[in-house]
């Protein structure tokens, strides 16, 4: 039997968890000052940053990181039937499973700030809808080889988390965790 659209709906932001935290992590440990070095080491093409300063080291540790403690949580919880429901799968691999989510998320950032740079859009401009699904990319290419993806779930999770992105940032940039609203 084929699952309802909310139930759907509700699996595929289950699915998400470990790369929605891992993409807000480097947000929330920005005034923390391990390992606050730019992946892109300061290097530049043709006058501009390859990725820009605001990419570092600490927010790919501490998203990974959070990846995987957010899939462990997961794993834990679906021994309760109710949260079985809403998985995927069992979550036994939740080390693998946080590690290439959380790490396929920012990559997929990544690789947007790469092009933003190359088009001259400054850190924290809007590059709709781009901002919104890079991470969903990332974690869908990085979770490929362990994860069946139908069209109908890397849709429903795009559109999900294009919504979730605007609001989740609006809130961050109201609360004064972000310096803009995208």
């Amino acid at each position: 039997m084929e699952d309802s659209f909310g139930l759907l709906l509700l699996k595929c932001l289950y699915l998400m968890l470990p790369a929605y935290f891992a993409n807000m992590a480097p947000v929330w440990v920005r005034k923390i000052n391990f390992l606050n070095y730019p992946i892109d080491f300061d290097r530049k093409v043709r006058n501009n940053p390859i990725l820009g300063n605001h990419k570092t080291f600490r927010g790919l540790f501490f998203g990974v990181l959070l990846g995987i403690m957010v899939a462990f949580i997961q794993f834990l919880l679906y021994k309760n039937p109710a949260f079985a429901k809403i998985s995927f799968f069992d979550y036994s691999s939740w080390f693998l499973i946080g590690f290439l989510m959380g790490f396929g998320a920012l990559f997929g950032d990544a690789v947007k700030s790469f092009f933003k740079r190359r088009v001259g859009i400054r850190p924290g401009h809007r590059f709709i809808p781009f901002d919104q699904i890079d991470f969903v990319i990332g974690a869908f290419i990085f979770m490929a080889p362990f994860f069946t993806l139908t069209l109908k779930i890397f849709f429903i999770s795009m559109l999900a988390s294009f919504v979730l992105d605007i609001l989740a940032t609006h809130l961050a940039f109201y609360l004064g965790i972000r310096h803009e609203k995208w």
